[in-house]
């Protein structure tokens, strides 16, 4: 018994050799295999990804080149925007410019935003606007967008095609982005100061726009939101369908013969 113990151990000792050199063959070649456990994110470098990101189109300290504006003097509202849309950083210059899902994190873009800001001593251009849509007026800011907004994005904030340009749809932006874009006039989009626009017209706006991205419909299906006419012409094509179908099929016949 003890010899077959002996022979069975021996066996299992040389079967095993195989698998020891594959694992310490693996974790040579592959060192980050044996560290996965203790291994952490780099930290996210400001300076870096800006350079990498951003410099090619904006200059290492915002001051511009021929592929992009300068945003020195942007402040901080219109970088928010423009990263928290995706619609920066663009991967080639000549790129359309729409909204994407954003490349960083949340807490990654307010380091951007912050890096930015500090261009030209910090002290310029407009800073991320606060918004507060709780109690907001909003059939006032429904006046103010009708006046202002609906012609370009339309009255449903669907967006709109303009001469050689398109105005983009409302439908995912946040009441700060809202305000973002109306305080710094992205793109070919006029800015409106708080002489234009004060903060609490601005909070009035910006809770229209959340309410007309989840309108109150009443009265059945909503059709796409298109309002009452696609309502009644559907009313009155399948009235006049079922109507006719009707007459058919108590209309009078020729007796069979």
């Amino acid at each position: 018994m003890r010899a077959i113990e002996r022979a069975t151990l021996g066996t299992l000792g040389w079967l095993g050799v195989p698998v020891v050199l594959a694992l310490g063959i693996t974790f040579a070649a592959h060192p980050s295999v044996a560290a996965a456990g203790s291994a952490r994110p780099a930290p996210f470098d400001t300076n870096a990804v800006y350079l990498r990101d951003c410099a090619t189109c904006h200059g290492p300290r915002g001051e511009g080149t021929p592929m992009g504006p300068q945003i020195a003097s942007a402040g901080g509202a219109l970088a928010d925007y423009e990263l928290s849309t995706g619609r920066m950083p663009l991967g080639d210059p000549h790129e359309a410019v729409r909204r994407r899902s954003p490349r960083y994190s949340r807490d990654q873009i307010a380091k951007l935003v912050d890096y930015v800001s500090a261009f030209g001593g910090g002290g310029g251009g407009v800073p991320i606007p606060t918004v507060d849509v709780a109690g907001a007026d909003v059939s006032r800011g429904g006046e103010l967008y009708r006046l202002n907004c609906a012609a370009c994005h339309s009255w449903l904030g669907t967006g709109g095609a303009l001469l050689g340009r398109e105005a983009p749809p409302l439908s995912h932006s946040t009441p700060v982005q809202v305000a973002e874009a109306v305080r710094t006039g992205p793109g070919s989009m006029p800015s409106f100061g708080a002489e234009s626009i004060s903060d609490r017209d601005m909070n009035a706006v910006a809770a229209y726009v959340r309410e007309i991205q989840h309108p109150e419909d009443r009265g059945g299906n909503p059709l796409l939101h298109l309002g009452p006419f696609p309502e009644g012409a559907v009313a009155w094509v399948v009235g006049i369908g079922v109507l006719l179908l009707f007459v058919n099929w108590v209309g009078e016949r020729e007796p069979k013969s």
